[in-house]
């Protein structure tokens, strides 16, 4: 039994711009990082992708980490469908306060 729970998430710097995809153990620890630019030379900071757009959680780490595979070796237009999906007016999730009681 995991006692993690493990996130993909997905960043952009605008709406249907520049897309990361990322995986953690600690999803506010991590979307502040990217916000804070705390690594200056990562492609986040470099393309200015400070908003959170998609997340979702899983129990085990191989299992998060195949997803995130699956979505940075997939199409772009299934990611923005995925980030469209939930969040349709692309706002920064982070900004709500149901995600900071994570």
């Amino acid at each position: 039994m995991s006692k993690f729970t493990y996130y993909v998430y997905i960043m952009f710097n605008k709406r249907n711009g520049t897309l990361y995809v990322g995986v953690t153990n600690d999803i506010v620890r991590r979307v502040q990082e990217h916000k804070n630019k705390i690594f200056p030379d990562s492609f986040t900071a470099k393309y200015n992708c400070d908003k959170l757009g998609y997340y979702e959680d899983w129990e085990y780490v191989n299992d998060a980490i195949e997803r995130e595979k699956k979505l940075k070796s997939g199409s772009r237009k299934k990611i923005i469908a995925l980030i469209e999906s939930i969040n349709t007016d692309w706002q920064d999730l982070s900004t709500f306060s149901e995600f900071w009681m994570r």
